[in-house]
């Protein structure tokens, strides 16, 4: 246990043989589940993760025979802590690219009850963000901004950051099959936390990179993640103000 808490952290990894079983042997020690779910990868990453697990008592290798996309890894992994009546869910994708190191400051705000989502922020800090490309940083600046507007989170940075951390409460309070399953999910779920007004802060941190090749096409996620957004924008907009306002006027007509 982590400060008195249940903790587990789940492993979406979809053809990541060079990277997985550096992501999964290096969870630190205090982490009571490791859920390794496999997106139907074509190379060699289960046959790794279930070598690992056979070895090791923490590890539950959950394997999706369909792609979904990583939103739905991530989920498949969510529904099995839930489960196994996890506390505080933490997400360290595949590819060997979150730093197992500071998983505990990524833990800290949702265990000691001070947030119920945390998220990772490598553009907050000048020089954390020198690892990326200029692709990544320039759709990442954007979609910051997009986000925001969307979420009304303004505080919120860097919404592509999958390193989180989220509370079992929360998580069963959300519409879970109404997420977005692709990479627009660190997005989207921000929309639907803040429907349920859900407390979140950024934990700044140094991007790393190993040399592998990103699967997001940016060119077309910025495009498609956008038009994701402002539908979003327009939903949130409509239900937590418009209708709401409706609401609250026709129960003033009724009353008067």
């Amino acid at each position: 246990m982590y400060k008195g808490k249940r903790v587990a952290v789940v492993v979406p990894a979809y053809n990541e043989q060079a990277f997985i079983a550096q992501a999964v042997e290096t969870i630190p020690d205090f982490v009571d589940r490791i859920y390794a779910v496999n997106d139907a990868s074509t190379d060699r990453t289960l046959e790794i993760i279930s070598s690992i697990a056979s070895q090791n008592g923490k590890i539950t290798v959950v394997n999706r025979e369909t792609r979904g996309g990583v939103g739905a890894a991530i989920l498949s992994g969510h529904k099995r802590a839930l489960l196994d009546n996890i506390d505080v869910m933490a997400v360290m994708a595949g590819d060997g690219q979150m730093d197992p190191s500071i998983l505990h400051k990524i833990l800290d705000a949702v265990v000691e009850g001070k947030a119920d989502y945390a998220k990772g922020d490598r553009l907050s800090i000048p020089q954390h963000k020198k690892p990326m490309s200029a692709w990544r940083t320039l759709g990442n600046f954007l979609l910051t901004h997009l986000t925001r507007i969307a979420s009304g989170y303004w505080h919120i940075s860097d919404p592509q950051d999958g390193y989180t951390a989220i509370s079992a409460e929360t998580l069963r309070k959300l519409d879970r099959d109404r997420i977005c399953e692709g990479f627009a999910f660190e997005n989207d779920i921000l929309v639907k936390l803040n429907m349920l007004g859900a407390r979140v802060v950024d934990v700044p941190h140094p991007a790393i990179y190993r040399g592998q090749p990103s699967k997001i096409k940016y060119p077309r996620f910025i495009v498609l993640t956008s038009w994701l957004l402002l539908r979003r924008f327009i939903w949130r907009t409509w239900v937590k103000h418009v209708r709401k306002n409706s609401v609250k006027t026709s129960e003033g007509v009724k009353d008067a």
